[in-house]
C-alpha cells in the first residue's frame, strides 16, 4: 500500500517537473526535487492507517509473547504442558514458602471469571492490584512492575481479555503465610508509552512493566524485590513436577552467565529455552516468548546488556 503511493507520487512528481523545466528553467527543477524528497520522507516516516495496530491486536500480541499471563493463569498438565481449551481459566497451584497461590480464573466467565468486572476494575486490577471488592492480590502477581505499565498497553490487554472465550471454572482460594501490603503504591492514574526508537529504554520497559524478567530474576529482601541488584537472580522458584529452581544472574556479576553469551545465545535462551549447555525449566515462559517480534527480543537483549555487575552468594 504504501509503495503504491509512493509510485503514484513519483509519476505525479515527473509529469509535474516536465512542466517546471518547459516553464522555470535550473530554479524550478531544483524547487521541485526539494518537494519530492520532502514529499517521500513525510510518507515513509509516518505510518498509514492501514498499518495500525488496534488494540485487540496489540493485546493478543502481548498476552501470547512477552506479557505471558497464560504461563500461569492457564492450567497445566503434569509435564507443564498447558491444557487445551482452558485458556486462562485458572486454578495452577503455585507453592512456596510463603504462600500457596491458587492462580485465578480471568477469562470473562460471568460466574467463575472476570465477566462482571469493568474495564476499569481490570486495570485496577492488574496496575494496582486490587479487586473490584478492595482486596488485594498477592504475589505471585508482580504488581510493582505492572505498575509502570503504559495506558495504552493495559488496554489493549483487557481489549483482549474481553474477547477470548469465558470458561466456567470454579477454582479455589489462596493461602498466604506473609502478610500482603495494605496497598502497592499511590493510585496510578496515567502511565505513558515508552518510545520505540529507544532500544534499551523499550527493553528495559519489555523487562519490567510488560514480561516482569526482573521480578524472578532480582533478589527479594522481606517479599520486596531489591532493586539496587537488579538482575542478580538468586530467588528460589517452584520447578514444575516437584523441586526448586534457582533464578540465574543475568548481570556481569556471574562468570557463567548470559554477559559471556553471544546475543544470538541470549535470545535462543528466551524464546526457546536453550541455554548453551543446557535446556532451561518451563518455569521461564519461553513457550510464549517465541511469539516476541525479532525488534522486541532485540530491544530486551539491549536492556539485558546494560545491567550492572552484581554477585550473587
Amino acid at each position: 500500500m504504501r509503495y503504491c503511493q509512493v509510485s503514484r507520487s513519483l509519476l505525479t512528481w515527473r509529469g509535474q517537473a516536465k512542466i517546471g523545466r518547459r516553464e522555470g528553467g535550473q530554479m524550478s527543477r531544483i524547487h521541485d526535487i526539494r518537494v519530492l524528497v520532502a514529499m517521500l520522507v513525510a510518507m515513509l516516516a509516518a505510518p498509514l492507517a492501514a498499518d495500525a495496530e488496534t488494540p485487540l491486536e496489540r493485546g493478543k500480541y502481548l498476552m501470547n509473547s512477552i506479557v505471558a499471563c497464560g504461563n500461569c493463569h492457564t492450567p497445566k498438565d503434569s509435564s507443564g504442558v498447558p491444557i487445551a481449551n482452558m485458556e486462562l481459566a485458572g486454578g495452577f497451584v503455585i507453592k512456596a514458602p510463603p504462600f500457596d497461590a491458587v492462580m485465578p480464573n480471568i477469562t470473562p466467565d460471568k460466574e467463575t471469571g472476570i465477566g462482571n468486572w469493568t474495564n476499569q476494575q481490570i486495570v485496577d486490577a492488574i496496575r494496582m492490584g486490587k479487586r473490584p471488592d478492595g482486596t488485594i492480590i498477592g504475589p505471585p502477581m508482580p504488581i510493582a512492575f505492572y505498575r509502570d505499565m503504559s495506558d495504552s498497553d493495559v488496554n489493549a490487554l483487557v481489549a483482549w481479555l474481553r474477547a477470548i472465550k469465558p470458561v466456567h471454572n470454579v477454582v479455589g482460594k489462596s493461602t498466604y503465610r506473609i502478610p500482603l501490603p495494605a496497598s502497592y503504591g499511590p493510585e496510578v492514574t496515567h502511565v505513558p508509552d515508552v518510545p520505540h526508537v529507544n532500544k534499551v529504554a523499550y527493553g528495559k520497559y519489555l523487562a519490567t512493566a510488560l514480561g516482569h524478567c526482573m521480578d524472578c530474576h532480582t533478589p527479594l529482601v522481606k517479599g520486596r524485590n531489591d532493586m539496587t541488584r537488579l538482575g542478580a537472580g538468586g530467588n528460589e522458584l517452584p520447578a514444575p513436577g516437584g523441586g526448586v529452581v534457582l533464578a540465574a544472574d543475568l548481570t556481569p556479576g556471574n562468570p557463567n552467565g548470559i554477559s559471556h553469551w553471544t546475543n544470538a545465545q541470549v535470545k535462543l535462551a528466551i524464546t526457546q529455552g536453550k541455554r548453551p549447555d543446557r535446556q532451561l525449566v518451563p518455569l521461564m515462559a519461553f513457550g510464549w516468548y517465541k511469539n516476541m517480534t525479532n525488534s522486541d527480543v532485540d530491544d530486551l537483549v539491549a536492556f539485558l546488556r546494560t545491567l550492572k555487575p552484581v554477585k550473587t552468594p
